[in-house]
């Protein structure tokens, strides 16, 4: 599965499909809360948080892939992500774009 940021495969000839997408929200537990809290009053990368933005961002992106291959789907152009908080301490990330295959 070829995934781009770009409305092209280079060297492809495209077949439009759909709309395909992946979701996933993630939180830390309680005691990461508290320290990314402490963390926050000094300063500095909360690596808790870091992690917790990585794994869901693979998550949603895991999803998104396997829609897009119970469609036959070679590849996914445009590819977006986005993310919002759902409450302190979880958020959701998004990823989105098209599915394709090649001709």
């Amino acid at each position: 599965m070829i995934l781009v940021n770009t409305d092209y495969i280079s060297g492809k000839k495209l077949e439009t499909l759909e709309i395909v997408k992946g979701s996933f929200i993630q939180s830390k537990h309680v005691g990461k809360d508290i320290m990314a809290a402490l963390k926050g009053l000094i300063g500095g990368e909360l690596v808790a948080y870091s992690e917790m933005i990585n794994e869901a961002r693979a998550n949603a992106t895991k999803r998104m892939v396997e829609e897009a291959e119970k469609m036959g789907a070679d590849g996914v152009i445009n590819i977006r992500y986005a993310s919002s908080a759902v409450k302190q301490g979880a958020a959701e990330i998004l990823v989105y774009g098209t599915a394709v295959k090649f001709i």
